[in-house]
Formats: C-alpha cells, sequence, structure tokens
C-alpha cells in the first residue's frame, strides 16, 4: 500500500476506484465497504484508493477537542494497511478545505488527482460545502466527469448493525467484548512506558504506565481488563488497570499494566497493548490488604482466561 499524505500527492498509475470516509475503527461496516472495493478495482483492472482525512472535521469544523477517536491516525493508517489497498491518502482537512463546493471537490479532488473512474460510497453520503450535497449530486457529477457511482445501500449498512459511534459507546460503557465484536479485533492502546509513583512494585504488582500521547484517542471506561502485547517478539499476556487508584488517594487518569512473567525493562519504549476483555470496574477498597486481595483475583480470572484462549 503506498501512503500519501495529500491528494495532490498522489500518484496513481492507472484509473482507480475510490471510496471516502473517516474510517475511524476500521471496523466490521467499513471493511464491507473495503472488500467491495477491492473487488471492484480488480475487476476493472483499476487502483483501490482510500481517501479519508485528518484531522477529524469535527476537530477543525466545531472546534471539539473533546472528540474522542477509536484509532490515532498511526493506528488507522496500520489497519489499512491491512487491507491489501493499493493507495490510502490522507488528505488534510482545514477550513479552506472545507469550502471547497462539491463540484470543486469532485473535479479538483476525485477526478484530476485522483483518477477516479469509480467511487463506491454510503446512500446517506454528504460532502461539499456546508456537506450540501448528497449522492444523486454524486450520480450527475459522475455523469458529467464520465465515472460510475455505486451506492453502497441503506439495507447493506444495516445489514452489518455496526457504527463508530456504537464502538464509542460500548468502550465508553466499558462494554469491551462488544467492542471488540464490532471492530473485529481487540481494541488497542498505544503508547511510551513511563515512570509512575511505583505502587505497584511495593505491592508485588510491579507495572507499566503508558502515556498515550494523542489526546484525541479514546481511554475506554475506568476498570481491570485482561490484555496483550508483543514483547520481545513474543505475545506477553497482562492485566491492565485504567483508573485513579483511589484506594491510594490517586486522582490523575493512570493506564497501568501488569504482564505476566514478565521482567524486563520497558520504561522509555513504545507499546501497543490488546485489550482482550474486562474483568470489574475500578473499586475504593477499605484497605491497601483489600485492594492487594481483589489483584490477585484479577490475576487468577486473567490466567483462567488465557487458558481458554489457548486452548
Amino acid at each position: 500500500m503506498k501512503q500519501h499524505t495529500s491528494a495532490e500527492k498522489f500518484d496513481g498509475q492507472k484509473g482507480s476506484v475510490v471510496t471516502i470516509g473517516t474510517f475511524d475503527g476500521v471496523h466490521l461496516g467499513h471493511r464491507k465497504i473495503i472488500n467491495r472495493l477491492l473487488d471492484s478495482a480488480q475487476s476493472n483492472d483499476l487502483e483501490s484508493v482510500v481517501l479519508t482525512f485528518f484531522p477529524h472535521p469535527r476537530m477543525v469544523l466545531q472546534k471539539d477537542t473533546g472528540i474522542k477517536l477509536i484509532n490515532s491516525i498511526q493506528e488507522r493508517v496500520a489497519l489499512l494497511e491491512a487491507c491489501d489497498l493499493d493507495h490510502l491518502v490522507i488528505h488534510p482537512f482545514t477550513q479552506e478545505f472545507s469550502r471547497l463546493t462539491a463540484e470543486e471537490f469532485v473535479k479538483g479532488i476525485l477526478v484530476d488527482q485522483l483518477k477516479a473512474r469509480k467511487v463506491i460510497i454510503g446512500y446517506d453520503h454528504r460532502f461539499g460545502r456546508n456537506r450540501n450535497a448528497n449522492i444523486e449530486d454524486l450520480r450527475a457529477f459522475g455523469e458529467r466527469y464520465n465515472f460510475e457511482v455505486e451506492e453502497i445501500s441503506k439495507q447493506d449498512v444495516d445489514d452489518v448493525a455496526v457504527s463508530s459511534t456504537k464502538v464509542r459507546k460500548a468502550l465508553n460503557e466499558g462494554n469491551l467484548d462488544l467492542a471488540n465484536e464490532y471492530l473485529g479485533y481487540p481494541f488497542m492502546l498505544n503508547g511510551i512506558v513511563s515512570k509512575g509513583k511505583g505502587l505497584g512494585r511495593k505491592f508485588n504488582y510491579p507495572t507499566a504506565n503508558l502515556k498515550v500521547e494523542e489526546p484525541y484517542k479514546l481511554i475506554p471506561a475506568k476498570g481491570v481488563y485482561v490484555v496483550q502485547s508483543d514483547l520481545a517478539g513474543k505475545t506477553v499476556y497482562g492485566m491492565m488497570s485504567i483508573g485513579t487508584n483511589p484506594t491510594v488517594g490517586g486522582n490523575a487518569l493512570t493506564i497501568e499494566t501488569f504482564f505476566f512473567d514478565f521482567d524486563q525493562d520497558l520504561y522509555d519504549q513504545h507499546l501497543q497493548i490488546e485489550l482482550l476483555t474486562r474483568i470489574r470496574d475500578e473499586k475504593k477498597f477499605n484497605s491497601v490488604d483489600e485492594l492487594i486481595a481483589a489483584m490477585q483475583a484479577d490475576e487468577q480470572f486473567s490466567k483462567a482466561f488465557i487458558q481458554k484462549l489457548d486452548a
């Protein structure tokens, strides 16, 4: 897959089949669209192109700094790369770009730059300045500029019954199993391991303190999770606590992971940690002894869960 940082830098060698969207989560609904894109490109001897945008339009148009996304842009790129696309175009979403008319977008971006011969789009997709154009307008532009439009029908979308909004809601509510089912892969957190307060080590549970650098990245509901990560070239399981450590008077949100059967220095390393299932809510215990007993129970649960995975 070739990655392009704007539509202007696209360098496809022949005509393309294009689909457009934010693709936050690259979930099962998105995969259905991408598979259709790949099939169409192959059968028509064209190149497959996903056109996506960064920052998220709401960050630019509504100054919505509170918006939380399922994937960082780096995670989104990695997930799309695994889909065997020919091209991924990440076009900068700016105020200036948002003011393009529908025809300026179609002629200038899709036709002139991306060499679109076919556009695959959802029945409810809107585009152009103030999002005032719809799929019927796109069909009219297709006749004018000689490209085909394939509609993803409401029935097709409803059959998958997955949306980025539903994934975010499940994660915020702590329903990780449902979120992972929608995504088709384990939800992930990426970050740098930094020094924490060292409390876990005092309790015989030394943890890697993960700092997620993207402020827009969604952090799921507080609680304890079973996780896995690729460490030193092998899959290592563990349990992650997302929360404020209320039992010991904490107030800042931390993401701390105790890895099983692993005792190497991870400070300053980049980690990708995948969340497999949620064990329980965060709790404030009456004593440190109660907290340690709960962590021991969490460890037992985790190891039993992992054993079933490996069975």
